[in-house]
Formats: structure tokens, C-alpha cells, sequence
């Protein structure tokens, strides 16, 4: 490719196999560029050379999303960095100019080299992303072209597909390291994709009920806000609030039908000086004859009422 002056883009799945790839190139002294959205400062000059005639480009599927790669350089941005250090209009003109003819000239190499060619690294998970990275190829009637390149190692293969393909390839009787070609495979590789894609389609359908949770309690929430704005007193919805904690707490700590050696009373102290502020002899209380929770919360209950009617007593019961 590079020596007809192909461009060529290399998709992977992940930054961490794109950095592999670009450690193999460099090692056979490959001239390359690495698009993966890990240098975002070198990414928009990256892709208005990535059409450029026998320009390699080891890109992920999300680096430089929503741009198109223009065979033989894009014109816009390599003028405008061109002439970042004049100001001058008519030695903007020349640059213009200058740099008009120069991507022309990339542009019929690319061309007559065949277009950008796509390599795909292996399969993604899902087929579209495929289909976007076929997709970078052949725009607005250029030509192109895309490949795939997949080994049972592969992720999804090994994950989802790997015991059938190998009695396919037993079948087809090919042997390590040659090129698997078959309309079988490549059924049993759209199976693997489509099973990955609903299992990813549930994963968003539970996370989008999760959602519909929370958004049901947030309803909940704000509806009682905006009921407290309107009220002009509230302590009817205070006494009912304090009231439910207290059964909350009670229910926990001492459940029903439970012996009374079963009651967690020590936690249950500890709750009610901790949200209330009281210190009282619950141990005490449980150790009387014919004790239930019934009496044990009613006697929180008065306890805190009291308090609070001493608080309102002495700050008014606007506090």
C-alpha cells in the first residue's frame, strides 16, 4: 500500500491493543500514527493526514468520531496550520493557494493507489461499529476498500463462538496460520456478534428499569418537596415523619413474633440517641413483665413528643 501510495487505516477494538500494534510497526521501522483519543492535542492534525498517499493510521473505533478522512489531506485545516504565523492577508492567499495544489496532487495519488484502505484488527462486538469502520472507506464516491483480519484468540470468538468454529474448521480440514474464508465462518461470527448484541440489550434494558425506579422514587421526593413549600405548618407532617422512624426503628430492632431475648436493645438505644438525642432506660423497660414492642414504642413516642413540646416551649414553635 505504501509504496502505490495507498492510505491505510488500521482499526482496533481498545487503546491497549492499538499501542500493541504500533510497538510491531515500530519495531519493522513501519511509519505510522496512532489515533486513539489519548493525545487529543495531536488528534486533529492526525486525521487531516490520514488521507494523505501511503499515510498509516492506527485508529479505535471512538477517535475522530464524526469527521471524515479526505483522501490526500484535508485542505481546511492543513491551510489554517500552514498560516498560523501571518496575519498578512495576501501571503494568506499564497499559503491557500500553495496548499490547494499540494493536496491535489495527494489526492490523485491516493486515488489512482486505490482509495483508503481499512484493515480491521478483529471483529468488534457489535456489527455496527464494523459497519462504521468499513464505512470510513469509499466516501462520496472515492475508492476504497476494507479487511478483516480474525483469529479464534480473539475475544469474542474465544467468548462466544470459539468450540463451533473449531469443528468447522476440523470439517474444512484448514490448518493453523491459513486463511479462513467460508460462508460458514462467517455465519457463526454474525451468531457470535448477534448474542453479544442482546446481551448488551438487556444489560441497557435492566439498567433503563433501575431508571424507571429511581425516577419513580425522585417523583415521590419532589411531590412532598413542593407539598412542604405550599403548607404554612407543618408539624402534622413532622409528627407523622417522627412517627415512622420510630416504628422503622422499633420493627428492626425487635421483630414481630420474636422472644424477648431476641430483641436488640442496645441497637436500638443507640438509634434513638443518635436521631433523638434521648438517653433512655430501654434495657429497663424490656426486662418488665408484659413488655411488647407495642408499649416499648409508644413509650419512644411520648418521650420524644415531650421533647419536642419543651423545644417549642422554649423557641417557639415556628423553630
Amino acid at each position: 500500500c505504501q509504496k502505490r501510495g495507498q492510505p491505510v487505516l488500521v482499526g482496533t477494538v481498545s487503546i491497549e491493543k492499538s499501542e500493541l500494534i504500533s510497538a510491531l510497526f515500530k519495531k519493522q521501522n513501519i511509519p505510522h500514527q496512532v489515533l486513539n483519543a489519548r493525545y487529543h492535542e495531536q488528534e486533529a492534525y492526525i486525521i487531516a493526514q490520514a488521507g494523505a498517499p501511503g499515510t498509516i493510521t492506527i485508529a479505535t473505533n471512538m477517535a475522530g468520531r464524526g469527521t471524515d478522512i479526505q483522501l490526500g489531506g484535508n485542505l481546511d485545516m492543513l491551510a489554517r496550520q500552514k498560516s498560523e504565523q501571518t496575519k498578512d492577508a495576501l501571503e494568506i492567499a499564497e499559503i491557500n493557494a500553495s496548499v490547494k495544489a499540494e493536496v491535489g496532487k495527494a489526492r490523485t495519488k491516493s486515488l489512482n493507489g486505490g482509495g483508503l484502505f481499512v484493515v480491521g484488527t478483529e471483529r468488534h462486538e457489535s456489527r455496527r461499529v464494523d459497519n462504521q469502520l468499513r464505512g470510513r472507506s469509499g466516501r462520496q464516491g472515492d475508492p476504497g476498500a476494507s479487511r478483516f483480519f480474525l483469529s479464534l484468540e480473539d475475544d469474542l470468538m474465544r467468548i462466544f463462538g470459539s468450540e463451533r468454529m473449531d469443528g468447522m474448521l476440523q470439517k474444512l480440514g484448514l490448518e493453523e496460520g491459513e486463511a479462513i474464508v467460508h460462508r460458514w465462518i462467517n455465519k457463526a461470527l454474525e451468531k457470535a456478534q448477534q448474542k453479544v448484541e442482546a446481551r448488551n440489550f438487556d444489560i441497557r434494558k435492566n439498567l433503563l428499569k433501575f431508571d424507571d425506579v429511581m425516577n419513580d422514587q425522585r417523583k415521590v421526593i419532589y411531590e412532598q418537596r413542593r407539598d412542604l413549600m405550599d403548607l404554612n405548618d407543618v408539624s402534622d407532617t413532622i409528627i407523622d415523619v417522627r412517627s415512622n422512624v420510630i416504628d422503622l426503628m422499633v420493627s428492626r430492632c425487635m421483630p414481630e413474633k420474636s422472644y424477648a431475648e431476641q430483641w436488640e436493645m442496645g441497637s436500638l438505644h443507640e438509634e434513638v440517641l443518635r436521631v433523638f438525642g434521648l438517653d433512655l432506660p430501654l434495657s429497663d423497660w424490656a426486662k418488665e413483665e408484659g413488655v411488647a414492642d407495642v408499649e416499648i414504642r409508644e413509650r419512644i413516642t411520648d418521650a420524644t413528643t415531650k421533647k419536642m413540646a419543651e423545644k417549642a416551649a422554649s423557641w417557639g414553635p415556628e423553630i
